[in-house]
């Protein structure tokens, strides 16, 4: 067995002993969602050859949150996690529209001030479906830009 699947393993394994042992939070079910998109594109990457090295980045200076900062090769990916349940309406990755994008990248640059040194980046958006399936359907759209 990988050690990726492993360490999924795991965090279900905890994320379930944690559900039925500790107190219920008082979290809508849509932020849920999105936490359990986030960890299934968190996995996603790593399998695709991501490096995550921030997840939930928020900038005192800017509004917004960036979901997952890693690199992809040479290239620093801000990454936008979109998480649906249903396809009914419009598909997930239309979410991440230009105003979406524009607040993102006023904290993208706040996180790129605190490198030492320059580096080429883009913004990835995945999209993340759990219709009736309990395996969720995912896809991964690189280099989204604000003339998208």
């Amino acid at each position: 067995m990988r050690s990726g699947h492993l360490t999924h393993m795991a965090i279900r394994v905890l994320d379930w002993l944690g559900g039925h042992t500790l107190p219920a939070e008082n979290v809508p079910a849509h932020q849920l969602t999105g936490r359990r998109g986030e960890e299934a594109a968190y996995f996603y990457l790593r399998k695709r050859g991501y490096t995550i090295v921030a997840r939930n980045f928020r900038s005192p200076n800017h509004h917004g949150e960036i979901d997952l900062i890693g690199w992809h090769h040479n290239t620093l990916c801000f990454i936008e996690v979109k998480t649906r349940t249903t396809r009914a309406v419009k598909p997930a990755e239309a979410a991440v529209d230009r105003a979406k994008l524009r607040d993102l990248s006023a904290v993208a640059r706040d996180y790129l001030r605190q490198l030492p040194t320059p580096c080429p980046w883009r913004f990835d958006v995945v999209s993340i479906y759990y219709d009736s399936a309990s395996v969720p359907q995912l896809e991964l759209f690189q280099n989204v830009s604000l003339q998208a």
